[in-house]
């Protein structure tokens, strides 16, 4: 098929038109051979009873020379703008990346020198506000990293989706989240080892956009057929239903826009190793299912699940637990219909 289409796209408009030309007028005569045949008149055929169709077939040639020019010139101009515009990218990405992250760690700096030699109150919250918004910056700077650095090609190696899964456990296991976890042994799925940005993206927004006294988050892999699914499900304020329709259209306006990158982060890296992400939100969480190719393990993923591991403190509780469960059954079609 690729050959094929090299065949007509790589030619130039003078010769698509001239082997239009030359195909259209063999058609015409074989169309009158075949008439003339077919009524008894073979004998009589002159070429001269083919120049309407010739005329025919030329006028149309033109036709095809036209616009076969004007659409190859549409392309070179939208290629010339596409090659200007990652130019620009790249330069903005680098710009950001590197002279803006400098400029923000002197002002960090001085931040924290300036910590140490005001005495009142007030002065003391301006400058935490300051640190925090440039932490903020240099956090957004090293997503774009991540972003900018991800391969387009599909991932041709495995991970265990567990391993990365209980890491980005453990950075959020803390005293006011109640984190569980249950998964099998083991889930090998299709990936790089990138996969675990947006692992770790989705267990801290979890976290981070909570403001409920106890952190709830629930961790569930699932394997069904050739997917490996991994859901968090987490007791939030949840992700406004204009961020998540950005997210649908691919697509961002100064009027609808995602309020950060990190979802955008989710999102990307996800579709990077072949997997998919849906998001739903309810009154009581957010739930985010990233899916996953599967890949057989060398012990055989897939196997039975092993118990779920635990790893909350005070509040905490098992997924597994018939309210967990009838909770998951409730949102797992909206879950699908995201995707």
């Amino acid at each position: 098929m690729k050959l094929e289409s090299a065949l007509v796209f790589d030619r130039s408009p003078r010769e698509i038109a001239v082997a239009y030309l030359c195909l259209g007028a063999s058609f015409v005569v074989a169309a009158d051979l075949a008439v003339a045949s077919a009524v008894g008149t073979l004998s009589a055929w002159t070429p001269v009873r083919a120049v309407g169709g010739w005329t025919v077939v030329a006028a149309s040639s033109l036709v095809v020379y036209g616009a076969t020019a004007h659409h190859r010139r549409r392309a070179a101009t939208a290629r010339s703008n596409l090659e200007t515009s990652n130019q620009q990218l790249q330069v903005l990405s680098r710009v950001f990346r590197h002279n803006v992250r400098n400029d923000l760690n002197i002002i960090q700096g001085y931040t924290d020198l300036l910590v140490d030699r005001v005495d009142d109150e007030r002065s003391r919250e301006c400058l935490e506000t300051i640190r925090e918004t440039t932490d903020d910056v240099v956090e957004i700077s090293e997503k774009l990293r991540v972003i900018e650095d991800a391969s387009p090609a599909a991932p041709e190696g495995r991970v265990d989706l567990v391993d990365t899964v209980n890491e980005a456990a453990a950075e959020i296991d803390r005293a006011d989240v109640a984190l569980t976890v249950d998964a099998p042994a083991e889930a090998w799925v299709h990936a790089d080892e990138s996969i675990e940005y947006p692992v770790r993206e989705v267990f801290e927004n979890a976290v981070t956009h909570n403001d409920e006294s106890v952190r709830r988050v629930d961790v569930r892999i699932t394997e069904t057929g050739s997917t490996v699914c991994l859901e968090v499900r987490d007791n939030g304020p949840g992700i406004p239903e204009d961020e998540r329709a950005v997210l649908r259209a691919e697509e961002e306006t100064p009027l609808s826009h995602a309020s950060s990158i990190g979802l955008w982060l989710v999102k990307w890296m996800c579709e990077t190793q072949g997997g998919t992400v849906g998001f739903e939100t309810s009154d009581g969480g957010t739930t985010v299912r990233l899916r996953f190719e599967s890949f057989d393990g060398p012990t055989g993923a897939g196997a039975d699940s092993a118990p779920a591991r635990e790893s909350g403190r005070e509040g905490s509780r098992a997924s597994g637990t018939p309210e967990g469960d009838a909770v998951a059954d409730g949102i797992g079609k909206g879950a699908a219909d995201d995707d």
